[in-house]
């Protein structure tokens, strides 16, 4: 018996309309052209590298899709606002957004200065409440339009497995991750009954370019398959079909849930043997 298969056009997003902070490289790319593939226009949210944000508008406009591309840091309110009417204004409204950008800014605790504490959790996690509390009040504006959606909209949070797993030598990293699964939660409570679902998806150690010295050669991937029972680095892939699941009907019923991309990372692996 043949085994049915589902790909990403078959989760429909015709019609709709998404911004995808930090989209113009890894998961965010990914993410955006997986959104559009599905059948959504997209916003290619960047906040440096414009020619690398035009690529990746290029490439979704080569396959048939629409894009564009919209420069703005996401830890500024009149940024973030200023993106919010400039997308409306080119298309009527918003239906789907992906908080996914962020970055990191690593020291041991104590030579950590407050000025990378601020920056990464003013990214990180005061950027996704800004371009939340900014899609919020567009979803509400609007209303509901069934023809497009069950829901009012969708919020989809990027955070990481570092939600749940300590991280020496991150803390800020860690504790806005921390923050962003909690805050998901907060609104995921307070909105469902205005039909508005907001979701997050946590990944493990994928294969981006931010990433290259933890998996480009055979000893540093073997050191990294370690701490992953699947026995494989993710893609980026991985995270974009997760994406367009959340942002579909077909996860209709789903708010609230931190989807863990990570196969198995969180599973404490080191226990397997002993215990």
């Amino acid at each position: 018996m043949r085994m049915h298969q589902t790909n990403i056009r078959e989760t429909t997003l015709d019609g709709q309309r998404a911004i995808v902070t930090g989209a113009n490289s890894g998961i965010g790319e990914a993410i955006a052209k997986g959104l559009a593939e599905a059948g959504a226009t997209v916003v290619v949210n960047y906040v440096t590298d414009d020619e690398n944000a035009q690529r990746v508008v290029d490439e979704i406009c080569a396959t048939g899709s629409r894009a564009f591309a919209i420069k703005a840091d996401v830890s500024s309110e009149e940024q973030v606002q200023a993106m919010f009417q400039s997308a409306i204004s080119e298309l009527g409204s918003i239906d789907i957004v992906v908080n996914n950008a962020g970055l990191q800014q690593d020291a041991p605790f104590h030579e950590m200065t407050l000025a990378q504490w601020r920056k990464v959790i003013d990214v990180n996690l005061t950027g996704q409440f800004l371009c939340a509390r900014a899609a919020v009040r567009e979803f509400l504006r609007r209303g509901l339009m069934p023809q497009l959606s069950c829901s009012l909209g969708k919020i989809i949070c990027l955070s990481s497995v570092h939600d749940l797993i300590p991280w020496a030598g991150h803390a800020n990293y860690a504790a806005s991750k921390g923050g962003v699964a909690m805050l998901m939660k907060t609104m995921a409570q307070e909105l469902a009954m205005k039909k508005i679902r907001v979701n997050a998806i946590s990944p493990g150690a994928i294969k981006t370019p931010i990433n290259t010295s933890a998996w480009a050669t055979a000893q540093a991937e073997a050191a990294l398959l370690k701490l992953i029972p699947y026995y494989r680095v993710g893609e980026t892939r991985d995270i974009a079909r997760a994406a367009v699941w959340l942002a579909s009907d077909h996860s209709d019923y789903v708010t609230g849930a931190t989807l863990y991309v990570d196969g198995g990372m969180t599973l404490y692996p080191e226990f397997r043997e002993g215990g």
